[in-house]
């Protein structure tokens, strides 16, 4: 099985490859940013294309704390929003057999009841300070 995890150098992707690879028949796929720019709609196409991976897991996004998500709030939704469509579309368009998008508490509405629930997604307004990057990614879950 061919397995493309995007966003293998964060934390949680970082686990995930560590994961994958102890297992056996799993080919892992794996670019840096400077190798695949997942803003950059031509080139995620062409990855898929030529890679076809079996399985997509989308651990990549455009994260900062709380000062950056504040002074530059355009550019994390923008980025995450291209992050998604680019690559979810892509996976679609090649075939790929499944596709595991990943999110964040983030998406969830800043007073939403402990512990998390799906059911309350979209119920309240969001944190403020990543409301660019909760949006980005609640579009990405909902493609």
């Amino acid at each position: 099985m061919k397995l493309y995890i995007a966003g293998h150098r964060g934390m949680v992707g970082g686990a995930l490859v560590r994961r994958f690879r102890a297992e056996t028949g799993i080919e892992l796929i794996l670019r840096t940013r400077a190798e695949l720019d997942l803003s950059d709609q031509a080139a995620v196409n062409s990855f898929f294309a030529q890679e076809k991976p079996d399985v997509a897991i989308l651990a990549a996004a455009k994260v900062g704390g709380i000062h950056a998500n504040n002074t530059y709030p355009a550019e994390f939704g923008y980025e995450n929003l291209m992050i998604a469509t680019n690559a979810i579309h892509a996976a679609h368009e090649a075939g790929v057999g499944r596709l595991l998008f990943l999110g964040s508490s983030c998406i969830y509405p800043k007073l939403a009841p402990q512990p998390l629930r799906e059911e309350s997604l979209l119920t309240g307004p969001l944190e403020p300070t990543n409301e660019a990057y909760a949006i980005a990614k609640i579009a990405g879950l909902k493609l």
